[in-house]
């Protein structure tokens, strides 16, 4: 196994695209495209729920008699210090290639499986440490906008056809090393968990995931905690729950992110920009949480 196949086609941006993306920035505006994390804040059933949890503070530290710096402390210095406990696909999040498997053998993108590559501790091929970073041209397509909405209805999927559509109303196209963000206006709801769970779970179908193939992008993210519709109106045969994982991220290598904010970004029309994510390089990690940007 190389490189390549463990970093999947979002390490390949070659260095005059990262420069056209550079040039997308005219007025220095920046928009952060994650929402506050939290302790209850609602998450993908399954994962286990985000804390932070105290580990120092100025009055421990007094009362146990601890001494971080020494013994000479007569200032009082104190400080706070936690653990945070979350599974790394809490809030906006970029998957690992290693995040999702399929088949008997549980195999995943570029040649790892669970039998030769799985270990007490995570993944020990396409983990977080290997998703690289990202710079490069961004596109939203604003679906909830588009129709009119403020979102879209539960399990409402999103093909192809309206992804073309969407993005010829609003003037861009999408093409090769791109990452395309799409609206459903979910975090619209955010953190109403009630309402959200209304909500739960429009997306791409797999027509939208061969279309954003089809053109080259390196990495696509939706503001639900799916991504992709659910329940699966093509299943496929045999049946798939996430059909669209499967063709994006197992097959051919192309990262997803969920749970981002895109409220503001459609909010001021703004379709085209450069994108920026830093992903935490976590050796055993499924995935990062990110703090991403879209700057014009």
């Amino acid at each position: 196994m190389n490189v390549d196949t463990e970093t999947g086609p979002a390490a390949g941006v070659p260095p005059e695209q990262v420069a056209r993306a550079a040039r997308l920035v005219r007025q220095g505006r920046t928009y952060s495209l994650a929402a506050t994390r939290f302790p209850g804040m609602p998450l993908f059933p399954g994962h286990p729920p985000f804390q932070v949890l105290n580990y120092r503070t100025p009055r421990g530290i007094r009362v146990t008699g601890a001494q971080p710096w020494g013994p000479l402390n007569d200032a009082g210095l104190g400080y706070m210090a936690e653990y945070v406990m979350a599974t790394s696909h809490s809030g906006a999040h970029i998957d690992a290639l290693a995040h999702m498997t399929v088949g008997p053998d549980h195999h995943w993108y570029g040649g790892g499986n669970a039998d030769e590559h799985l270990g007490d501790f995570g993944p020990t091929y396409g983990s977080a440490e290997r998703i690289p970073p990202f710079f490069t041209r961004g596109v939203l397509l604003d679906v909830a906008g588009h129709r009119g909405i403020p979102c879209l209805p539960k399990g409402s999927p999103v093909d192809a056809a309206e992804l073309e559509a969407i993005a010829a109303s609003a003037g861009v196209s999408v093409g090769r090393w791109d990452v395309v963000l799409i609206r459903t206006g979910y975090m619209g709801l955010w953190p109403d968990a009630e309402r959200m769970v209304a909500h739960k779970t429009p997306g791409p179908d797999i027509s939208a995931a061969r279309w954003l193939l089809d053109r080259g992008v390196v990495a696509t993210g939706t503001d639900t905690e799916t991504y992709e519709v659910q329940p699966a109106p093509d299943p496929g045969v045999p049946s798939n729950p996430q059909p669209v994982h499967t063709l994006l991220l197992i097959e051919n290598g192309i990262h997803l992110m969920e749970s981002l904010d895109l409220e503001a970004l459609a909010r001021d029309r703004v379709h085209e920009f450069l994108f920026v994510a830093l992903p935490l390089k976590i050796r055993g990690a499924t995935g990062s949480m990110i703090d991403p940007l879209a700057v014009i």
